[in-house]
């Protein structure tokens, strides 16, 4: 007979599990479908409407380009934790997703057999807390009885945790709702959510009416730092890592165009977004976007034999996890550190 925490992470598992199935069947960009798994030649790739180089990439069809003979399946997400409900599906191959998420996946309920490839922005200004107008919201003090909303399992829930947890706010006495960027900006205009923590596009939509009360910018200042990560799912990686060393050099490719052609690359997420260049330049000057070489950085993904800090973020993302009951433990930092995927690193983005 299981012992008391073993029946308390079998039931977690049920209903983890559980919310998987109603997702994959009720959410928006599930990709659900298993259709093309094992013919090897279609990548099926999650995305997500942030401003980023993987908007680049598929804007201007860098991947397609570096494997006309495979076919390149873009599907779009809301947010990580629906990514992960792929993942566990088998419906992607690749993704953009939060640090927490990943972090989250890569705990126990979930134990997702994916690995981190790459580092797509360090989250700045383009992720923040903010306060509707008239809510009477000042600082964080305010924030308890009142209704907050915030994709759950994504980073941005992630930082509003930690942002409540800095200014000494019990997150029981706050009513957190789960809710999708495109429902948050609903409920904000009917007036029945006193503040949200998103990400762009979406923030830049709620600061018309409303106030900023702390970004990512400052978390990550405070020591709770959180990125945009590529990952792929191991099987996919073992079997084909031609194709992640093309997926490396094309996201490299999109680093250079935002770091060497300002101009060109807003107009493509521009594109992607479907908001002005102006708009698009905007955004993206908010996020803080490494340079290729720097991915192999010990500060980042680091080199074979030597993981970088990486595996260290995600630890303390599934410790705070854990801390805050949101995950049963985190995993010991050996195995974070073999989810970092840095094999070919260097040779994707040199030269």
């Amino acid at each position: 007979m299981p012992g008391t925490r073993g029946l308390r992470r079998a039931s977690m598992l049920v209903a983890a599990l559980g919310a998987l199935v109603v997702v994959t069947a009720c959410g928006t960009g599930g990709g659900g479908g298993g259709d093309d798994q094992g013919d090897g030649r279609t990548i099926r790739i999650g995305y997500q409407a942030f401003p980023s180089g993987d908007l680049i990439v598929k804007e201007k069809g860098l991947l397609e380009k570096a494997l006309p003979d495979h076919t390149i399946k873009w599907i779009k997400f809301d947010s990580g934790a629906s990514i992960n409900t792929a993942f566990v599906a088998g419906s992607v191959d690749l993704a953009a997703i939060g640090s927490s998420p990943v972090a989250r996946g890569l705990s126990e309920p979930l134990n997702i057999p994916y690995r981190v490839t790459w580092v797509l922005d360090v989250a700045g200004d383009n992720e923040a807390l903010v306060a509707r107008d008239g809510a009477g919201v000042k600082d964080l003090g305010d924030l308890a009885g009142r209704k907050v909303a915030t994709p759950f399992s994504s980073t941005s829930h992630y930082s509003l945790l930690a942002a409540l947890d800095k200014a000494g706010v019990d997150a029981s006495k706050v009513d957190l709702l789960d809710l999708e960027p495109q429902d948050i900006v609903a409920a904000w205009s009917r007036g029945d959510i006193d503040a949200a923590y998103v990400w762009l596009p979406t923030l830049d939509e709620l600061g018309k009416t409303g106030k900023t009360l702390l970004s990512s910018r400052e978390l990550a200042a405070a020591d709770k730092p959180t990125l945009d990560l590529g990952v792929a799912s191991t099987a996919f990686i073992d079997k084909q890592p031609e194709v992640i060393a093309a997926w490396r050099k094309a996201q490299a490719q999109a680093l250079d165009l935002i770091h060497d052609d300002p101009p060109a690359a807003a107009e493509a997420v521009g594109k992607q977004l479907g908001i002005s260049p102006e708009d698009a330049a905007a955004q993206l000057k908010q996020g803080i976007f490494l340079k290729p070489a720097e991915q192999a950085d010990d500060k980042w993904l680091g080199r074979p034999g030597k993981v970088g800090n990486l595996a260290e973020n995600l630890h303390s993302a599934a410790e705070f996890l854990a801390g805050q009951k949101q995950i049963p433990a985190a995993p010991e930092l050996s195995e974070l550190e073999k989810a970092v995927y840095v094999e070919g690193l260097s040779d994707a983005v040199s030269g």
